[in-house]
């Protein structure tokens, strides 16, 4: 099955372009579930969730939603880019996932290192040692480094027992190229936008601000397929959040997928049963800032 969604969901950005006006944080995640089956938390990124606050998003989520939960950069981009040792953030995740895993709506967690995490040294070792901090959890690594895009790398991933994640971001020397690659029960890919003139010197705002045309998306759709067909379960996650873009595209991209299968569309790609979180569908139109 097929789940499209957005990286992250609670955006004051949103209200408006998604959200209806006057939409609490409270209920933006019942809203998001009522337009998507799936979600990347990208602010445990930032922090580690209280365990009271993950059994909150499994309450407030319907019965057949997942998440996706990404790694705490203390694990991701460690303070010692040199050293074995695994940031305590980890373990401390694990714990604070119980509650969506005894819900059963934990899909995976993901790791993205940085540009700067390179296939030298010791950080194949580092990989493996991540990967065992979550025995038990599917874990999706994406690479930022195209020196990680090499077979070896994927004979690794296998050994270790990880998935890997695809990635569509701008055209520059060094970043990954498009991929259809699949590892394990999980298949994974993440659309950041193509802002080339944003993306070594942008915030994690404007870095990702881009707008996808239905042109653009089309080829994923046969990568998505071709993911789909060596896994039991894909996830495509839009990160060009601002003013809710990821959810524009990510709608774009179900209905192109539907297209794509045809009449058996809704056994391969997730719908989530509710309809827009506003009854509506989007109000502006490509290249609109509203």
């Amino acid at each position: 099955m097929i789940y499209v969604g957005t990286c992250g969901y609670a955006y004051k950005d949103w209200i408006g372009p998604f959200y209806a006006p006057k939409t609490k944080p409270a209920e933006m995640l019942p809203a998001y579930a009522r337009r998507f089956r799936a979600v990347e938390i990208d602010s445990s990124y930032y922090g580690v969730p209280k365990p009271q606050t993950v059994a909150s998003m499994a309450a407030r989520s319907t019965e057949d939603f997942r998440f996706s939960f990404k790694l705490p950069q203390t694990v991701t981009h460690p303070a010692d880019p040199a050293s074995l040792r695994v940031h305590d953030d980890a373990r401390l995740l694990l714990e604070s996932l119980e509650p969506v895993r005894r819900a059963k709506k934990l899909a995976c967690v993901l790791a993205q290192f940085p540009n700067g995490f390179k296939p030298e040294g010791n950080r194949e070792a580092y990989l493996r040692e991540v990967v065992e901090t979550f025995a038990g959890v599917p874990v999706i690594v994406e690479f930022r480094n195209a020196k990680w895009q090499r077979p070896e790398t994927f004979v690794l991933l296998r050994e270790i027992g990880a998935g890997y994640c695809n990635v569509d971001m701008p055209r520059i020397d060094g970043l990954l190229a498009p991929s259809s690659d699949a590892l394990g029960p999980v298949g994974y890919v993440r659309i950041h936008g193509r802002n080339a003139k944003q993306w070594w010197t942008g915030s994690n705002i404007t870095r990702y601000d881009y707008i996808y045309s239905a042109e653009e998306l089309v080829p994923w759709t046969d990568r998505i397929a071709e993911v789909e067909e060596q896994v039991a379960d894909t996830y495509v996650f839009f990160n060009n959040h601002a003013s809710g873009r990821a959810a524009q595209n990510a709608e774009m991209l179900e209905a192109l997928l539907d297209d794509r299968y045809g009449a058996q569309a809704e056994e391969a790609v997730a719908h989530a049963r509710g309809g827009s979180p506003e009854q509506t569908p989007f109000a502006f139109a490509e290249g609109d800032d509203a």
